[in-house]
């Protein structure tokens, strides 16, 4: 395929078709107080607590939303949000949050609010994920994936309004993990007065369709395959410098993504190609950000189905396949190879975890043990999206089908709709998938809880539909401590039982990258969530 940096002007023309576009062969013009984020698909919801998804994520969590609690992106440690302090008891189950006064919420052509922030906006954002009976839990499906994931409505033993601004929260066992997972893009802040609004006119569904919050950009419009408009929020509590007007250019193909930054028509581009890496760096116009990433790629076995229920035919499949081709071809080097969840960069990383070698020999000799006859068939499930965990879900793919083939294993490969891929992953309808995981914090829990506990089945994030007691309760066992020898003894015990069972395949560890057009100032990589525009600006 010819590099889309060299692409011929009439492809480049077609690229360009924004309401922000000035003509083929003119020179683009740049409002200094506008951006345009090419972005890759449509978010599947307006709000984070329903999807994790990071193309939600990156629409809404850090534009729209604030949460009482906030990551540094630089350092990973945990800051005042809509918070500006908290207290935690001597015995780790009771959290007091003191709340900002004065935070504003947007004020819409749909909505103009008549008070700011107060504890019941608190109260409702988490009673709705966690209480079954509150009014609005069943709105737009009731599912709450990453909390779902968790327990953590199962953890809460009460949220209760102190005052108007003091909020506490009081859990039933002590959890090392909680004030971490306040902070992530999931644990956003809604406005109650808004949502009843919308009950009291028989329109709850569009709480999370036509959004409020208190973030620093206010939604305008969406365009489904086409863009979404937002507005700077004036009345942000925070000093911002980010610009007036923020556009995500919908734009499904890597290749026309940056094409359209080459022209000038987005201003930063989601998912660079690895291909284009070189590319970007050669150019005087362009930036290529990097920085390590908190992710995991991973081929996840459907062990709810036979005969991937049998560990003898996940350990089979995993020697079957040789990992260290899937890493050259497919990350270029820019990946590290996994042999567990968490990646180097975590205080939990094992060096010398298990991991299956290439021997098809034995994969064939496991098949056989197990009853899988030659030209067995199955399905592998192709992410139809690029993500820095696996850049090319497609082309790893094919080379998983020819491996399989030499033992004996007739491969399939399934690949379509991002949303409906999801939804159908969610249901169990794979044999096998290939997917990863983007880290929403820095603690360990952050992996191994929602990609393999049993909780996390019903979710959509366990992809392996694998549940095993005995690891669930290594996973429990380490958020009662606050001790991290302690914590990282109970995950190395995990590693190796993931090991023995092989629910899923790590494969890679990768860099994550942005690639910015050169008069773009303050776009940094989030390691912890999505992309945020608050203090990004245009060199005039």
């Amino acid at each position: 395929m010819q590099h889309s940096a060299f692409l011929p002007p009439k492809l480049i023309c077609l690229a360009m078709v924004s309401v922000l576009m000035f003509g083929c062969g003119k020179k683009q013009r740049h409002d200094v107080d506008a951006i345009t984020f090419c972005s890759e698909s449509n978010p599947g919801s307006f709000n984070p607590q329903l999807d994790t998804s990071s193309t939600t994520a990156d629409a809404s969590a850090h534009q729209i939303y604030d949460r009482l609690l906030e990551f540094n992106p630089t350092n990973g440690l945990i800051e005042p949000g809509l918070a500006s302090s908290w207290l935690v008891s001597e015995d780790g189950l009771t959290y007091t949050f003191q709340l900002r006064q004065g935070v504003a919420f947007h004020s819409t052509n749909y909505f103009t609010p008549m008070r700011t922030l107060n504890a019941d906006d608190v109260l409702f954002s988490i009673n709705r994920w966690r209480d079954a009976n509150h009014p609005y839990h069943d709105v737009n499906g009731g599912s709450y994936p990453y909390f779902d994931s968790l327990r953590l409505d199962q953890r809460l033993k009460s949220v209760e309004r102190i005052n108007g601004y003091r909020v506490e929260i009081t859990l039933f066992t002590p959890d090392s993990s909680f004030l971490a997972n306040l902070a992530t893009d999931f644990a956003v802040i809604l406005s109650a007065e808004y949502a009843s609004k919308l009950m009291d006119i028989g329109r709850p569904a569009d709480l999370d369709r036509l959004p409020i919050g208190t973030g620093p950009y206010k939604f305008r419009e969406f365009r489904q395959n086409q863009y979404i408009r937002f507005e700077r929020h004036t009345d942000y509590f925070l000093p911002t410098s980010g610009p007036q007007h923020l556009m995500f250019d919908i734009t499904a193909k890597s290749s026309l993504r940056m094409a359209k930054l080459i022209t000038g028509e987005c201003d930063a581009v989601a998912f660079p190609s690895q291909s284009d890496l070189s590319v970007i760096e050669e150019r005087t116009d362009l930036t290529l950000l990097e920085k390590p990433g908190l992710n995991i790629g991973f081929w996840a076995f459907n062990t709810s189905k036979a005969p991937f229920d049998n560990p003898k035919v996940r350990q089979a499949l995993a020697l079957a396949v040789d990992k260290t081709s899937l890493l050259d071809a497919v990350y270029l080097g820019q990946a590290t190879r996994a042999k567990s969840l968490v990646p180097s960069a975590s205080w939990a990383y094992q060096s010398n975890a298990k991991e299956y070698g290439y021997n098809p020999v034995r994969a064939r000799e496991l098949l056989d043990e197990a009853g899988v006859p030659y030209n067995f068939a199955m399905n592998v499930w192709a992410m139809p999206v690029q993500r820095a965990y696996n850049p090319n879900a497609l082309k790893m793919a094919q080379l998983i089908k020819s491996y399989l083939s030499d033992v004996g294993v007739t491969v399939n490969i399934v690949s379509y709709d991002w949303n409906i891929f999801r939804e159908n992953l969610r249901l169990g309808m794979h044999d096998s998938v290939l997917i990863g995981w983007n880290a929403d914090n820095g603690d360990p829990d952050n992996f191994y809880r929602p990609l393999l506990t049993c909780s996390a089945i019903p979710s959509g994030t366990n992809r392996a539909m694998w549940c095993n007691p005995q690891y669930d309760a290594l996973v429990d066992q380490a958020l009662l401590t606050d001790d991290f020898d302690k914590r990282t003894a109970l995950y190395h015990q995990a590693n190796e039982l993931i090991f023995e069972q092989m629910p899923l395949v790590p494969i890679a560890h990768a860099l994550q990258y942005q690639a910015v057009r050169s008069d773009i100032y303050n776009l940094k990589i989030n390691p912890f969530g999505g992309i945020r525009f608050d203090d990004v600006e245009r060199i005039k």
